[in-house]
């Protein structure tokens, strides 16, 4: 599995002070250099942590691919289509919420999401839809032409170490299965850290984790660099 490092709380800790420092792109140029696959920042409709110069600014480093999360909406798709990221990926999004809270649902406005797709992938922007492990949400992201969802752990980081943790994490294997047989590719992502994100050994064929805040947290104590290198480790199957 390869691993996606978002910086948003980056950005988090930066505006607390209305200034600079953290800066986010140094953020990206050190995950980049720990050898992560992309670097991911979700460009919320209110901005209140990433904002439009630092994506641009993201979007403009040599050798770093920028996964944009973003909502389905016509302001973002056109920022999409101007900055032209390698990948996008379409999220649920609510003002009030302090993280996204579950998946898109895609089968309830899927013509919207047919025509939202449809110039991204012309463009030759990857696209990937954030979605629950739920048949009919698999289903209806295989008719929008994207070819990858990514699956929503949230679910499963929770009930980690409960004993809601079997059976919330046979739905996600089997929802990456089912999605798989559509000939969909599989990402996975939300809640991950450094303990449950073990298990996402067991299900076959995940491509990508994107990880950040567990990322974050531990880098307040051991740096950046450090725990970028520590995930992915573990992302890689390997032990530190």
């Amino acid at each position: 599995m390869l691993l996606g490092v978002n910086i948003d709380h980056v950005a988090t800790l930066r505006n607390a002070r209305g200034g600079i420092e953290p800066d986010v792109l140094t953020a990206a140029r050190i995950c980049k250099e720990c050898g992560v696959a992309s670097i991911t920042t979700h460009l919320r409709e209110d901005r209140r942590h990433i904002k439009d110069k630092d994506v641009e600014a993201i979007r403009m480093l040599p050798r770093v691919r920028l996964n944009l999360e973003m909502a389905m909406t016509k302001e973002m798709q056109e920022i999409a289509l101007r900055l032209r990221p390698h990948a996008v990926c379409i999220v649920p999004e609510r003002r009030q919420e302090v993280t996204t809270e579950g998946g898109l649902d895609v089968a309830g406005q899927l013509k919207w999401a047919i025509e939202f797709t449809k110039p991204l992938l012309e463009k030759k922007i990857e696209v990937s839809f954030f979605i629950d492990p739920d048949v009919h949400q698999i289903s209806a992201v295989s008719k929008t032409g994207a070819p990858f969802i990514e699956l929503h752990t949230g679910r499963y980081s929770e009930a980690f170490g409960t004993l809601e943790e079997e059976k919330v994490f046979e739905e996600l294997k089997g929802g990456a299965i089912f999605a798989q047989n559509f000939g969909l590719k599989v990402n996975a992502g939300h809640g991950l850290n450094y303990q449950n994100v073990r298990r996402m050994h067991e299900i076959p064929n995940l491509v990508e984790l994107n990880i950040g805040h567990s990322i974050i947290s531990r880098a307040v104590f051991v740096g950046l660099e450090q725990a970028v290198k520590e995930m992915k480790a573990l992302v890689e199957g390997q032990v530190f």
